[in-house]
């Protein structure tokens, strides 16, 4: 059935959303801005983008001439700027419009990078301190123009009134703001001045402070007396150098180990990086401080340099990075990932600049970060062959850098994993073997590299084969001497899948090395859990997996006195038990996590000698 028209009593109509202001002050205090603080970095930014628009107006005007003065005494809050004003009708349009700039107006749309500020909310965030907002503006535009007044009020309601040219003489606006008494935390006039030199002390623009003390006429303390210190002329490298320094240090409270001037003209970037003077943890990211035209963005944004920088913290002031809305943060598009690269170059040419001409600053910077090197090299081929022989591992001859030891070791050998070195460390020491421990986050990767950069070197993994062959054999006579406990041995350890041979290796007061890698167990795990789950589908899944898995060796060495006392052993019970001590201290001394068999065999096997011990004594 068709429908049937509407009647006119139920025609649609156009409506306009109702807004609770005072909820969506409590949605911006909650949830878009972090601090109750922002607002004087709103109210500065305001007066910021003001004096950028007159001297747009006014482009023969000195950089000084216009400013912006602030006023706190305890009882009001006041930011008052030279910049350009406001009419009746901007007041209309952009003061009781939320969500409307001024910024987007079509007049100054080609001047929009110009501004910091293009969301039209930030005036709300006086609201976050205050109850009412008094405004006075005069339009600069217009030279007769007269001043005009609004009153906002948290309720969401305005007056608007026309004042005569002597309420503001000058061109500019006032924002005047009476504190509520649960907002004095952030209005006293010592924490004003303090907001005022957090946010605002690098704008290229004049503000000064006036706690009421400064009387009539009075000028106020400046809150950025100097401006950033790469935008001033210093007498030598030397001293400027210095100067980056120790505004770093003022920042962040270290001494930088060196610092890094960044300077990315496309985007009117400048800055500098400070190398941290202490080692942090891999992919801990620092937060760096971003101020875009001079006005403090964050602390810390993290998303500015990319995650192997993290032996650096950054201060950089930029023109072209755009800021979210809480403009606190910075917006992700492609301006930003190129300056992250931009600024990733500029970090890999210190690096590239210290290698080449100073290595006393450059072995400094390994000896504290060698870890985040390892991490850019493993992804930057022309880091990991600058600086690849500089970085220090962890082998049988010491903590030493690779250039030292492959003038020593023309065969590298590395193994997988921090275990596996600490247990043929001091065996393959003493067999002249040069290892590296491999177990290390980036470590063996980057030791596999080091052909392409020293194609004299040979690289290899470590495998017990390997060890096992420059260990020497003992002679025939020893080893048919010993047939007997060996074999007491393999019967004791078959639990462990260990077999037991008899070597001579040094140092000769290690009496048994185990070689058994991680892999092995595992296998041999999942062998043992395939056979007790036979007839079953994980016992099918585990049994399709099923490898020959390689056996755990224990090496008796025939040059430690107690090995040698050992194999003589003729009580069968006895020589079990020797067998079983040995393992278990082997074991130990490999440095890895003991299964609960093991531990058990440890202790029995300890008891075991103790109680024959005593009954020997007795």
């Amino acid at each position: 059935m068709p429908l049937r028209p509407e009647s006119a009593d139920h025609a649609t109509a156009d409506r306009t959303f109702q807004v609770d202001l005072r909820g969506l002050v409590d949605l911006l205090s909650h949830h878009l801005y972090s601090s109750p603080r922002v607002y004087l970095r709103e109210l500065l930014q305001n007066a910021v983008d003001a004096l950028t628009a007159r001297h747009t107006l006014e482009q023969g005007a000195p950089a000084d001439a216009f400013g912006i003065r602030l006023y706190a005494d305890g009882s009001v809050v006041r930011v008052e700027d030279d910049g350009v004003g406001l009419t009746e009708a901007d007041v209309h349009t952009f003061l009781a419009t939320i969500g409307r700039s001024s910024k987007r107006a079509e007049q100054i749309a080609d001047q929009r990078a110009d501004f910091i500020g293009q969301f039209g909310i930030g005036l709300l965030s006086c609201f976050l301190v205050a109850d009412e907002i008094h405004v006075v503006s005069r339009s600069a535009r217009t030279p007769d123009a007269p001043a005009v007044e609004w009153r906002g009020r948290g309720d969401g309601s305005y007056t608007v009134r026309t004042l005569p040219a002597s309420a503001r003489p000058r061109p500019g606006t006032t924002v005047t703001l009476t504190p509520r008494a649960d907002a004095g935390e952030w209005t006293r006039p010592a924490q004003v001045h303090a907001l005022a030199r957090h946010f605002g002390s690098l704008l290229r623009h004049p503000v000064t402070f006036d706690d009421g003390t400064a009387g009539p006429g009075g000028r106020g303390a400046p809150v950025n007396p100097e401006p950033a210190p790469w935008a001033r002329t210093h007498p030598t490298p030397g001293a400027r150098s210095r100067a980056l320094a120790a505004y770093g240090e003022d920042v962040f409270g270290f001494t930088p180990l060196d610092t890094i001037e960044l300077d990315l003209p496309a985007v009117g970037l400048k800055g500098i990086a400070c190398v941290l003077p202490e080692a942090v943890p891999a992919g801990r990211r620092h937060g760096h401080r971003v101020h875009v035209k001079g006005m403090l963005l964050s602390e810390q944004a993290e998303e500015i340099l990319p995650d192997w920088a993290f032996f650096v913290r950054c201060v950089i002031d930029a023109e072209s990075l755009r800021p979210t809305a809480s403009r606190e943060s910075l917006y992700e598009d492609d301006t930003l990932a190129a300056v992250r690269d931009a600024l990733a170059e500029r970090l890999r040419a210190w690096i590239a600049r210290a290698a080449a001409s100073d290595p006393e600053l450059l072995g400094r910077f390994l000896q504290v970060h060698h870890l985040a090197v390892k991490s850019l090299a493993v992804h930057d081929d022309e880091i990991m062959r600058m600086l690849l022989p500089w970085l220090p591992f962890e082998t049988t001859d010491g903590h030493a850098t690779l250039d030292e030891f492959a003038r020593t070791h023309r065969t590298v050998l590395v193994t997988s994993s921090v275990e596996e070195f600490r247990q043929v460390a001091a065996i393959a020491s003493a067999a002249g073997l040069g290892v590296v421990n491999g177990g290390y986050t980036y470590d063996r990767a980057l030791v596999h590299r080091l052909p392409e950069v020293r194609p004299e070197v040979t690289v290899a993994d470590l495998d017990p084969a390997t060890l096992t062959a420059h260990l020497d054999p003992v002679d025939r006579e020893t080893e048919l001497a010993a047939a007997a406990y060996l074999a007491q041995a393999r019967d004791a350890l078959a639990v462990f899948d260990c077999d037991v041979a008899l070597r001579t290796f040094q140092p000769a007061s290690a009496p048994a090395l185990l070689l058994d890698s991680r892999e092995a167990r595992h296998e041999r795990t999942r062998s043992q859990l395939a056979r007790e789950q036979q007839g079953g589908v994980w016992g099918d899944i585990l049994g399709a997996l099923r490898q020959e898995a390689p056996r755990a060796q224990l090496i008796l060495n025939q040059l430690n006195p107690l090995v040698r006392t050992a194999v003589t052993i003729g009580e069968p019970e006895l020589a079990r038990t020797s067998a079983e001590a040995l393992y278990g201290q082997a074991a130990m001394l490999s440095r890895r996590p003991l299964r609960p068999a093991e531990s058990s065999l440890i202790n029995r096997s300890f008891l075991d000698l103790l109680a024959h011990a005593l009954r020997k004594d007795s």
